[in-house]
């Protein structure tokens, strides 16, 4: 049997993908646990508002955790987050990108996010 699908790699790659959504969202974003998001957001969309934006943005990403942890639709899921990172990523390139710890290393690490959404989002169909 592939890894890949099996019902462990599914429900262990759901923990994970769901925790970095909810982490990003609350802690970072929410509880403004790393400022430099806020500092992003008030780059991307204007300084007067970045600390509302910035939790809005947060609770979308935590919804997006919640939905990653319930499983329901998850191809659809994997789709609404492959959109969201490359949204976000390319904003955060081409407008703030001063701000970033690594523009090549958090493309890198979201192109590996990604490939593990897909994988999850694959196994689902085969459970």
């Amino acid at each position: 049997m592939d890894i890949f699908h099996s019902a462990t790699f599914h429900v262990l790659a759901q923990i994970v993908i769901g925790s970095v959504w909810v982490f990003h969202g609350l802690y970072s974003k929410i509880l403004d646990g790393i400022p430099r998001h806020r500092l992003i957001v008030g780059k991307i969309l204007g300084p007067a508002h970045a600390t509302i934006l910035t939790k809005a943005i947060g609770l979308l990403e935590l919804s997006l955790g919640f939905w990653v942890f319930t499983g329901w639709r998850a191809t659809v899921c994997a789709a609404v987050q492959t959109g969201a990172i490359v949204i976000m990523n390319s904003l955060e390139i081409l407008l703030a990108r001063a701000l970033l710890i690594s523009a090549i290393g958090m493309v890198i690490l979201n192109l590996c996010f990604l490939t593990l959404i897909c994988f999850w989002a694959n196994s689902a169909a085969g459970l």
